[in-house]
């Protein structure tokens, strides 16, 4: 992790997620009849999971939109789902307000550099190894775990270690 400001893990209460890069590869596939197709990794949806169960929230902040991005939501009972999303600082701001949050409560995990203005403002910014440089250089932790191989559970994982919970 960066040496920055401490990081207090215990205030953190909800995990907003980019999708495209993040929960998966960054991959898009068409079918024959033009269906977007996406890849998701069952960690990643377990880490979820367990992490609603120990008390986190969680929201996916994406700037597309695909059926395939409501559907995986809907499954995972994510709380929060903003999609064609061009300000995710917007989109966190409501998220913000509705749950009656602060920046110190957020995780925001990204890969592109139109995610670094919400990367900035969370208390915890991560990305998996495969964002672009720009990121790499303003998170305070890069994953192990590659983009929709798990990257998401492995910062869900941490931030539990880090509140006691795991």
């Amino acid at each position: 992790m960066k040496k920055t400001k401490k990081i207090d893990f215990s205030k953190i209460q909800f995990v907003l997620m980019d999708l495209d890069g993040v929960l998966t590869d960054g991959s898009v596939i068409y079918s024959s009849t033009g269906e977007m197709l996406k890849a998701f990794n069952a960690h990643d949806g377990f880490g979820i999971n367990r992490g609603r169960q120990l008390g986190l929230k969680f929201a996916i902040i994406s700037g597309m939109s695909a059926k395939a991005n409501e559907i995986r939501a809907e499954r995972l009972k994510i709380e929060e789902l903003y999609q064609n999303c061009a300000d995710k600082t917007e989109a966190a701001k409501e998220i913000k307000q509705k749950y009656s949050l602060a920046d110190e409560n957020l995780c925001f995990m990204g890969d592109d550099v139109f995610d670094i203005p919400l990367l900035k403002q969370a208390a915890f910014s991560a990305c998996p190894p495969e964002a672009v440089k720009e990121v790499r250089n303003t998170v305070h932790y890069v994953t192990k775990v590659s983009a929709g191989r798990g990257c998401v559970r492995e910062v869900i994982d941490l931030i539990l270690k880090k509140q006691g919970k795991l």
